[in-house]
């Protein structure tokens, strides 16, 4: 992998290599941009089967986190770290004291959360060695278990969504079929299960369906079976590049919005979608009311404060759809857009103000 060219090509940053011979750490952080403020993003323990697969996941994430981001309307640049190593063997607490350690001597160009294979308890040793960490214990003044907040922000885009289809973001007697019944969308069938919606629901683990089913009178059908159902909104909360060639065919929906990451195994999928009249909420805008929720902790956790910031997913959603048909372009491009232009737009004021400031010193030299 030649990293300079991949680093310029994409316009990342910083990249840092971390290392702890006694501790087993071995960590890449990756940067992206911190135009709109300093990078947030998880950090994410796997058992990569080489060095360049860790590589090219980590920037790709950073990247992605930049996007996701500034779609959010937050003052945060985009970043994240991925840990060589297996999370369920390799863990210490060492290891996360030594990245701590690491993050610190950042000063605040990073800041850290939990992500796939580390947990609100790894984050309270990282937070021994730095405050540049989110998703603490609640104990630490943190905000706690994010899913039901990344639930709500993916519920109130659902609504954005269906106005565009349907002409009123009433879910109430609008069929929901939900793929996949975890701890995020278990909230967000309870919160449509409340406005009276219909919901069919689907998941690889029978106690998660049955749940659903004794809670919120959903029925249930087989994972293979949840493409073709009869429904006025597909919510895929489980598996990514779900949206594909043998899937779209089959969908009877006019909405995609769901919790999944990466969604669309590829764009010409989002372009699809937008041929079939489909109205799709891109993934990193409708399920960004857990990153939305932890960057309230910048500020002194204050639940109330960061519920109100995750109701703008509506009005988020509803801006894509809208450069959507002000571009003529599909959804999933009209995202990125969003969070271009926003970043664009500081960029310039950056430039202006440095100017001003050139100009000034010029003139008293």
């Amino acid at each position: 992998m030649e990293l300079f060219n991949e680093m310029e090509m994409y316009d990342y940053e910083q990249v840092v290599l971390c290392q702890d011979r006694t501790s087993g750490l071995k960590a890449i952080i990756a940067i992206h941009d911190t135009t709109l403020g300093p990078a947030l993003g998880g950090t994410r323990m796997w058992k990569y089967q080489s060095e360049e697969e860790a590589f090219e996941d980590v920037l790709r994430l950073a990247k992605g986190m930049t996007y996701k981001n500034a779609a959010a309307g937050l003052n945060l640049g985009g970043g994240k770290t991925v840990i060589i190593g297996d999370p369920r063997k390799d863990k210490n607490e060492e290891m996360f004291r030594a990245f701590g350690r690491y993050i610190q001597g950042l000063a605040g160009r990073y800041i850290t959360a939990e992500d796939v294979g580390t947990t609100e308890e790894d984050m309270d040793i990282v937070h021994e060695e730095t405050d540049f960490v989110t998703g603490i214990s609640p104990a630490f003044g943190s905000s706690g278990n994010p899913s039901p907040v990344t639930a709500y922000g993916v519920y109130v885009g659902m609504k954005a969504a269906a106005k565009e289809a349907f002409g009123t973001d009433d879910l109430g007697g609008k069929t929901v079929a939900v793929q996949g019944v975890g701890n995020v969308s278990y909230n967000l069938c309870r919160h449509l299960n409340e406005e009276g919606a219909s919901l069919i629901v689907t998941d690889i683990h029978k106690d998660s369906v049955m749940r659903a089913v004794n809670d919120f009178q959903a029925l249930s059908v087989d994972p293979s079976d949840i493409y073709q159902v009869k429904c006025d909104i597909f919510s895929p909360c489980a598996l990514g590049a779900i949206i594909n060639d043998e899937t779209i065919p089959q969908l009877q929906a006019k909405v995609i919005a769901g919790a999944a990451n990466n969604q669309l195994k590829e764009n010409k999928h989002g372009d699809m979608l937008y041929e079939y009249g489909i109205v799709y909420a891109p993934d990193y805008v409708i399920n960004a009311g857990g990153v939305i929720n932890v960057a309230d902790e910048l500020y002194g956790y204050n639940r109330d404060r960061a519920m109100k910031k995750v109701e703008g997913v509506y009005d988020n959603i509803a801006k894509v759809i809208e450069i959507a048909k002000r571009d003529k372009i599909p959804t999933y491009r009209a995202a990125d857009r969003l969070a271009e232009e926003r970043i664009e737009k500081m960029k310039r004021s950056r430039k202006q103000f440095l100017r001003d400031e050139h100009h000034i010193l010029s003139r008293k030299s």
